[in-house]
């Protein structure tokens, strides 16, 4: 599995993860929840290697990753996603799925039989000559996490993957998340506003505020907890729409 150990980060003496411990097992969807500015994103950098921890280390697989540099912790196995999508706006679709492949040892005609198989995969093979740049933001969210599963990695990091999406549009996105375990064993961690989402998809959710784990369990067990409820009742403004009421 993947897993932070006691994680802590601080920037210039401000602490943004104080205590982390979770684990994201093969062939399972965990979720990662918490209102704005609870550290959400930098425990996923963490996680990725784009942030080497303070205090703490990452372990996948057995593996200590701490302080491994993002490109390698991506050819181990490990894929993530951004929030802002950062594809390649000035290619194609296909060729930033290509590009992603040549970054990870294909060959040029490999690396573009590939995209096209994984672009046809996730249902977007239509997309493939668009310039990734003039696409639609749910489009774009898709593509990135195509970009993502290249070379089918045994750890996938979502930050925010239905930011922005209507419920249709979320529910789509959630039938691919369950396919990616189902068809290729990878672990998903599933970080998201979306809490009516993450408590539908995660088998073992982790509620993170002021940069510490506040709750862990089931969805029933976060559905029921008074902690996570005061945590985001008090935190209203930051939450997607109804969170409050999917928590009630």
């Amino acid at each position: 599995m993947l897993a932070a150990e006691s994680i802590r980060v601080t920037f210039d003496g401000l602490t943004a993860i104080s205590d982390l411990s979770l684990e994201v097992p093969k062939e399972t969807i965990t979720g990662l929840i918490g209102p704005n500015g609870a550290g959400k994103t930098t425990a996923v950098n963490v996680l990725s290697g784009f942030q080497k921890p303070t205090v703490g280390r990452v372990v996948m697989d057995g593996v200590d990753l701490t302080g491994v540099r993002p490109h390698e912790v991506r050819r181990r196995g490990l894929a993530r996603t951004f929030q802002g999508g950062r594809l390649f706006a000035d290619l194609s679709v296909i060729d930033n799925l290509e590009v992603t492949g040549v970054g990870l040892g294909l060959t040029r005609r490999e690396a573009a039989r590939r995209a096209a198989e994984m672009l046809d995969w996730i249902g977007i093979g239509a997309l493939g000559e668009r310039q990734a740049g003039a696409l639609p933001y749910t489009d774009e969210r898709r593509v990135a996490i195509g970009r993502a599963m290249m070379m089918e990695p045994a750890y996938l990091l979502l930050d925010e993957p239905a930011a922005g999406m209507t419920e249709p549009e979320a529910n789509e996105l959630a039938a691919l998340v369950r396919r990616i375990v189902a068809e290729t064993g990878c672990g998903v961690l599933l970080i998201e506003h979306n809490i009516g989402l993450v408590l539908e998809l995660c088998e073992m959710i982790y509620v993170l505020d002021s940069g510490r784990v506040i709750e862990h369990g089931t969805a029933e067990v976060i559905r029921g907890s008074e902690t996570v409820r005061h945590a985001y009742m008090g935190t209203a403004e930051d939450v997607e729409p109804a969170a409050a009421e999917t928590l009630v």
